[in-house]
């Protein structure tokens, strides 16, 4: 399709916000009737009528039945790009990352982000889903979606537990808009104001952010490198009397590591003593080798509460995420998303998931992935180390390195410098609960190749280094 400004439509709507914007419009003044404009731009009558309908839809313009279309009153000017950048000066916590990734210029270098590159992602299958899609009927184009989701996709989502030995039925999976809203609403059921969560530290940071937003208290359990500190999880449950314990297992975000088997039993075994319910974020389980302990797994979904997404492997644009738990607690999930969403996600959107993976392109991307992500960990931590910065872990798969700047370094400060020559960065404060990560940063290995990057991180470490020696 072409972009709006190499179309004869686009040129007309680029010569009425020029128009506006020069003041030969003015709010509430009557624009040139359609068919004198049509001979005035030398277009056909009906390209002014649908630029006129885009820009009504726009707010720009506003039509007037029997008499034409009109500026409309309180016209605001064009958004620029420079208008909609990040707020850059605003305090490092975690919504800072997030801002800084999805508002950045599309020029930017984002080894900071936590998705994979556009051209790594699955084009010719989305694209063959969506053409499969264009010829179903009408109402998965227009309707509502059930309350529980595709059932298709549901059922695809069974018979992928079930390879991994997790049973599950029908009525304990609930598909939903995105990972994101199903701990939103697991949240929302599970937990009030003033309740108690336990994260690891350090943890996904998006986490802490929704946590925040439910006015829970958030306590840090400290993570190693075969899953949380056992013993310290352990005197969290007796002291904190907590309600929800949220993890990674797989490929923990943003350490990389992996649960040890010895890990979950102590874990499970300490939950079930105390009467916490584990919330285990699956989004990462693809993109391992070969599958890790899964709590969920392991605990059957009596007080396991299993939700992943798509965005990751498949497309961040096409939303759609699930949860897997107790069938008593899928029911008071679904009247709750009910509740706040009108019916489960977009059909639209679960449709197109459910195509690609049926297919067996999927399995055939995800090869391709690991392989393509086993490369560029490996490109990633010798750049990496030729700066002095080491992994914290090597991780079994996935996309991230958490590591360590040398001589303790401020990550933040490095990623408010970094800023400045468009690069962004994921200091490791913003994943921490008790803030003793300063000296760490996340690196996403398939945003981390261009070489200017690396230079740009090393002209700013030399000059961090100089700052703090005193030597000017």
């Amino acid at each position: 399709m072409k972009d709006e400004g190499q179309t004869r439509t686009g040129e007309v709507m680029a010569a009425i916000r020029a128009k506006v914007s020069n003041g030969a419009l003015a709010s509430g003044d009557r624009l040139p009737s359609i068919r004198s404009f049509a001979a005035t731009m030398g277009v056909s009558p009906s390209t002014v009528v649908e630029a006129y309908d885009r820009l009504a839809a726009e707010g720009l313009i506003r039509a007037r039945r029997g008499s034409g279309f009109y500026v409309a009153g309180n016209t605001l000017p064009a958004l620029t790009l420079a208008k909609a950048e990040p707020r850059r000066d605003r305090a490092i916590d975690p919504f800072w990352v997030s801002r800084q990734s999805l508002d950045a210029d599309p020029t930017a270098s984002k080894p900071g982000c936590g998705w994979l590159p556009a051209d790594w992602m699955p084009h010719t299958a989305l694209r063959r889903a969506m053409r499969s899609l264009a010829r179903a009927d009408d109402a998965a184009l227009v309707d509502y979606g059930s309350t529980r989701g595709s059932p298709r996709l549901r059922r695809l989502l069974l018979g992928r537990f079930a390879e991994e030995g997790l049973e599950a039925s029908t009525d304990q999976i609930m598909l939903t808009g995105s990972g994101t809203q199903a701990i939103d609403l697991i949240c929302r059921f599970l937990l009030k104001p003033g309740d108690t969560v336990v994260v690891d530290d350090p943890c996904y940071f998006n986490f802490q952010a929704l946590l925040r937003a439910h006015q829970v208290k958030i306590v840090g359990v400290p993570y190693t490198p075969s899953g949380p500190d056992i013993a310290a999880f352990e005197a969290i449950l007796d002291t904190e009397n907590p309600r929800l314990y949220i993890t990674n297992s797989a490929l923990h975000n943003p350490t990389g590591s992996t649960l040890s088997p010895q890990t979950a039993y102590r874990l499970l075994s300490a939950a079930s003593a105390r009467d916490v319910i584990i919330v285990e974020d699956d989004i990462f389980a693809d993109f391992e080798p070969d599958p890790s302990p899964r709590l969920a797994v392991l605990d059957g979904l009596n007080r396991v509460i299993r939700i992943g997404s798509f965005s990751k492997t498949l497309s961040a644009s096409i939303r759609c995420g699930y949860i897997a738990a107790r069938a008593d607690w899928i029911e008071g999930l679904v009247d709750l998303q009910v509740a706040t969403c009108f019916g489960g996600p977009s059909p639209v959107a679960t449709e197109l998931v459910a195509h690609v993976l049926a297919g067996g392109s999927y399995r055939k991307h995800m090869d391709e992935l690991r392989q393509r992500l086993t490369r560029a960990r490996q490109e990633t931590a010798i750049r990496l180390q030729n700066l002095g910065i080491k992994p914290w872990v090597t991780p079994r798969g996935g996309f991230y390195l958490w590591c360590r700047l040398p001589d303790n370094q401020d990550a933040a400060a490095l990623a408010r410098l970094a800023l400045e020559d468009n690069v962004v960065l994921a200091p490791g404060n913003v994943f921490s609960v008790s803030q003793t990560a300063t000296s760490f940063i996340r690196f996403n290995v398939a945003q981390s190749s261009d070489p200017k990057t690396m230079s740009i991180l090393d002209q700013i470490m030399r000059m961090q280094e100089k700052r703090e020696s005193g030597d000017d």
